[in-house]
């Protein structure tokens, strides 16, 4: 099983020893995260896209660009692309320029998005949400698939005879389906054979493991093998010494920014007692010591018929740099230990 993390480039990371719109610290202490990772021996590191005050993730692929540099080994993606708001055409030749720059660790996981901040911005109609989305799909792989291609649909101009460029150093950049909890989307994802990546921010993770099998019976009605069926989860989670220090140090942060950012969907405030059944070892919380993750991990692993990536959000809860850094220590060694 693949380790990584996922990161929004939130600039919320302790906020309470510095000016919460710092965003070049912001993304200076990203991209040493993204290093200690490499270093560690992790496999992914991901970049999110949001167009919000407290993010700095609106242009990701310039930040994997700029961590291409300064890393070996690790692989690094989109967590995800909002790829309905963004020119198929032009993430493909962003993403192959990371991939060249890499020497062949780029991928991309593409999203519909939760958040909707990107069609007011972008002049796109939220009305037509899937439908958007669905057509850039289409173009996006046909880009991967065909160097010159001619393609009409009804959100983008036309294209006649057009090569795309550069192409990637990879024969065929990975490129994962973001979802959330709409079957439609574990399905589309089956009849793709596009590797899937789950996104499960709260309750409990068993819960997904029908939408999985959907995916993976649809996968295999549309004649591809069920070990090509990929799957990964993308989970809240932060590792300390301990469970209790972990726990004491990640939940003051997570109650306050989620109860924040519930607020505005309609979701109650975050409570002590929620936080406990999330961290227990049927939640979604991944917060614990690395012999309790690595437990749980393992636990999800069987409830869910085999997990294939696992990602940490990590800079959701307000915690500073030096413990980030040290989370990060952690999971690689967790990553020994279930190896």
């Amino acid at each position: 099983m693949e380790l990584g993390i996922d990161s929004f480039a939130s600039t919320i990371v302790g906020i309470d020893e510095r000016n919460n719109l710092d965003y070049r610290t912001t993304i200076l202490e990203l991209l040493q995260r993204i290093q200690k990772a490499d270093e560690v021996g992790l496999d992914v590191f991901g970049i999110g896209e949001h167009y919000r005050k407290e993010f700095a993730d609106a242009a990701s692929p310039i930040i994997l660009a700029a961590a291409a540099q300064s890393t070996k080994n690790i692989k690094l993606t989109s967590a995800v692309s909002v790829l309905s708001v963004v020119d198929p055409v032009r993430l493909f030749q962003q993403f192959a320029t990371i991939d060249l720059i890499s020497n062949g660790r780029a991928e991309i996981v593409v999203g519909r998005g939760s958040s909707i901040e990107g069609f007011p911005l972008f002049g796109f109609n939220l009305q037509e949400y899937d439908a958007i989305f669905k057509e850039k799909l289409e173009l996006l792989l046909k880009i991967r698939a065909e160097e010159t291609i001619t393609w009409q649909g009804k959100y983008r101009s036309q294209l006649i005879e057009q090569s795309i460029y550069p192409r990637p150093q990879q024969e065929k950049i990975p490129i994962w389906l973001g979802v959330g909890g709409s079957p439609s989307s574990f399905k589309r994802a089956g009849q793709l054979g596009m590797p899937l990546m789950v996104a499960i921010i709260g309750g409990e993770v068993h819960r997904f493991r029908p939408l999985i099998d959907m995916y993976r019976e649809a996968g295999n009605k549309a004649g591809y093998a069920t070990e090509d069926l990929k799957v990964g989860i993308h989970v809240p989670g932060y590792l300390s010494e301990t469970d209790k220090l972990a726990k004491e140090e990640y939940f003051p942060g997570y109650q306050t920014i989620w109860t924040k950012m519930g607020k505005e969907r309609g979701w109650p405030p975050v409570t002590h007692s929620q936080f406990e059944k999330y961290t227990s070892i049927l939640g979604a919380l991944f917060v614990g010591s690395a012999e309790s993750i690595a437990e749980k991990i393992e636990y999800h692993n069987q409830t869910l018929g085999g997990i294939d990536r696992l990602t940490f959000q990590m800079d959701m809860a307000s915690i500073n740099q030096d413990k980030l850094l040290r989370s990060i220590e952690l999971i690689g060694t967790m990553k020994k230990m279930i190896s």
